[in-house]
């Protein structure tokens, strides 16, 4: 069975509660990347869909950045695309890219 548009919102919605949900958008750290994400939602919703698409990425950006170092360590333990991004020439860039810190050992 397949879940609507709203029907897919109101899930992710209710997955985290309401007032998480509110919370999260509003803190004033993450406010650049709702009101950018909103705004792009706008502009394709007046068929400015390109313009919308890039601002909506940036809020996107702004809103989850902060989740990339844990994407990347969880894709990395992964059996296909783990070894691709650990090679040698290609976890730098990646991990600049998404703000893995390294401890020193």
């Amino acid at each position: 069975m397949w879940l609507s548009e709203s029907q897919k919102f109101g899930v992710g919605f209710t997955a985290a509660g309401p007032q998480k949900t509110f919370t999260f958008f509003t803190r004033p750290q993450k406010l650049r990347g709702t009101i950018a994400f909103c705004l792009g939602i706008f502009l394709i919703l007046i068929k400015w869909s390109f313009f919308g698409f890039l601002i909506e990425g940036f809020g996107i950006l702004q809103l989850f950045g902060d989740f990339f170092a844990v994407i990347v360590t969880f894709l990395r333990s992964m059996p296909i695309i783990g070894p691709i991004l650990s090679h040698p020439v290609v976890a730098p860039i990646i991990d600049r890219v998404a703000g893995v810190s390294l401890l020193p050992v």
